[in-house]
């Protein structure tokens, strides 16, 4: 449902899920900003493979750095926090993520409510597939030398499955290495049953999610996937998983979704409802950050919606079955991290991506390459020629960069936009005759 204002006119394009995060995260960082008198440990880490529910098993709190660098590039702050990482010699060549994080960090570390975030007690770096990672957090050490730091390795996943081994592997770390560090730092004893209720929790909110996903197999749409998508996955892939609050998001997102697959509405824009669906899309990559809502629009003024999204997997694949669970909660921990969609190899990812354009009828697919994103951008151009040849749809390619707005060119990507959408509409033309003729 839209929120409404006070006179009752239906004006305002917000739903009550987003007024809803949007308050989660305000007590989120109000209660970071408060640390040094409530006296809880902070936590830095990443959002591919995260261990939220651990963190709070701990009673700790978390932060995560690529979220703090997305939020500067929406807030049009990321210019001057790279140009702050250059000029200490950090290369044009490196993650943005990085290199506004860092930037961020020197001029205050003021975070996205404009508090500033503390210091982390502990540095988890839960390696999933990207290497940029490791010296990331390398740096950041070299910032807070008086955190602690712990490493959890997760095995690639080269044959493209999980393996027992690996599953042992990585309980064996958390057992001996992750854990014990959580107990040092915040002077609280594990507690596996506290655990296994979050879990519990987490799987909730993930089948909602998916319910959600799911939804755009209706024509229309009722959700964009890749625009919306970035703000559905919100509380789930950062600071709420297994926690009441964010079962209480979803089940109310949920309500918002089938009230208006009811109705056979379309998804919420920034400038209201999409009347018209015209294009069902799906993209591999992460959305530029820096020009969120003019990206979009270029999208939803052609009346083209994302129904399936690589990106809105980055924090957890759910699609395949996997849930959250308290029956063994350090391996339901593992087989998260292992199947994070960064950790999965090449022919795994075209496998996910062709399900998504079958499941939800797409009638393309797109690629936005992102400059500085390797763990993305490698093998993207093979995935776009793979799926051309075995599904016969329009492909689309265009680069961005995450925030760093010098690698975003109105002009370039426009032209390559309205170069894929004639495909798109005389693929059509060519469908309605052809279903004409017979």
């Amino acid at each position: 449902m839209l929120a409404r204002p006070e006179g009752g006119d239906m004006t305002v394009q917000k739903e009550n899920s987003m007024l809803k995060q949007k308050q989660m995260l305000a007590d989120h960082f109000m209660e970071l900003s408060q640390v040094r008198e409530t006296g809880k440990k902070v936590v830095y880490t990443f959002v591919p493979g995260n261990l939220t529910e651990l963190i709070y098993t701990f009673d700790m709190l978390p932060v995560y750095p690529e979220i703090n660098a997305l939020q500067s590039g929406m807030r049009k702050k990321s210019r001057d926090y790279i140009r702050e990482a250059e000029d200490m010699g950090y290369s044009e060549d490196i993650c943005s993520y990085v290199k506004c994080d860092v930037g961020m960090m020197v001029q205050g570390n003021i975070g996205p409510t404009g508090q500033q975030l503390p210091p982390p007690d502990l540095l988890l770096l839960s390696y999933t597939g990207c290497f940029v990672f490791m010296k990331w957090f390398e740096n950041l050490k070299h910032l807070y030398p008086d955190a602690e730091i712990a490493m959890l390795h997760i095995p690639y996943q080269e044959g493209g499955r999980i393996e027992p081994d690996h599953i042992e592997y990585i309980k064996e770390q958390l057992r001996t290495e992750v854990i014990p560090k959580f107990e040092k730092v915040s002077g609280v004893k594990f507690n596996e049953t506290k655990l296994g209720e979050k879990l519990d929790l987490s799987a909730k909110a993930e089948d909602l999610l998916i319910e959600i996903f799911d939804s755009a197999q209706n024509r229309p749409s009722p959700i964009d996937a890749y625009f919306g998508g970035v703000y559905y996955i919100g509380p789930i892939f950062t600071a709420f998983r297994g926690s009441p609050e964010c079962v209480d998001y979803y089940e109310e997102l949920a309500s918002e979704v089938r009230f208006r697959v009811e109705n056979k509405m379309g998804p919420i824009t920034p400038d209201g409802v999409l009347q018209e669906e015209n294009f069902r899309l799906v993209v591999e990559g992460p959305p530029n950050w820096t020009h969120f809502r003019g990206f979009w629009k270029l999208f939803y003024e052609m009346g083209a919606v994302f129904v399936g999204s690589t990106y809105t997997r980055v924090g957890g694949v759910y699609d395949d079955g996997f849930r959250h669970s308290s029956d063994d909660p350090l391996k339901s921990l593992a087989e998260y991290c292992l199947g994070c969609y960064t950790n999965r190899n090449l022919p795994q990812r075209i496998d996910l991506i062709e399900r998504f354009i079958t499941r939800y009828h797409a009638d393309g697919f797109l690629v936005n390459s992102i400059k500085s994103c390797n763990s993305f951008s490698a093998g993207q151009l093979v995935m776009m020629r793979e799926l051309e040849e075995r599904l016969q749809i329009p492909v689309g390619f265009i680069e961005t960069d995450l925030v760093d707005p010098r690698y975003y060119s109105y002009s370039n990507i426009k032209n390559r936009l309205d170069s894929f959408f004639q495909m798109l509409e005389q693929r059509q033309i060519m469908k309605r005759r052809m279903e004409a003729v017979a």
